[in-house]
């Protein structure tokens, strides 16, 4: 099984979940001035995650936003992500389409093996919106604790990385 952490720009490859991945990929997009998306699936949920985050990278700016906040408040949310006045935006597959945000080249996406490919994909296509370099965390749960199907898709993602994969996503 092949196991690395980042892919640049649209290329893909997975990591296990872990502290030390989640802080040095937070860090070193800071550092470069960047902001970063932390994909939670679970809003039961997303405000632990939210704090996790917090605990190994205190000095970033956190919000968090998901689609069962009230319209107003995912807005001013969003609106202050996109001024940022946050760095890392701890959020649901709510960002999978429509966004388009220059500054965000970092996307770390939790137990990525419970997304679909096309949702991969998407999530996939948030970062890279610039002239920077772009990486994407798939980050899984520990070996043995995902599905073959969810292997697959894991597997594929990481293929669909020339132009014209999205066409090739879709056939």
């Amino acid at each position: 099984e092949r196991v690395q952490c980042a892919f640049y720009l649209q290329t893909a490859a997975a990591c296990r979940f872990g502290d030390e991945v989640v802080q040095d990929s937070i860090q070193r997009e800071l550092r470069r001035g960047g902001q970063c998306f932390f994909v939670h699936n679970r809003v039961e949920t997303i405000t632990e995650m939210a704090g996790y985050v917090s605990r190994l990278v205190p000095e970033a700016k956190i919000a968090i936003a998901h689609g069962q906040m009230p319209p107003r408040q995912l807005e001013e949310i969003m609106l202050g992500f996109v001024d940022r006045e946050t760095d890392v935006l701890v959020c649901t597959s709510i960002i999978e389409s429509g966004l388009d945000i220059a500054n965000v080249n970092t996307i770390l996406i939790h137990r990525a093996d419970q997304f679909g490919l096309a949702q991969l994909y998407q999530l996939r296509g948030r970062v890279g919106r610039s002239d920077r370099r772009a990486y994407a965390y798939l980050m899984l749960p520990a070996e043995g604790h995902m599905s073959e199907d969810a292997r697959r898709r894991i597997e594929a993602i990481g293929d669909l990385s020339e132009l014209g994969s999205g066409f090739r996503l879709a056939t």
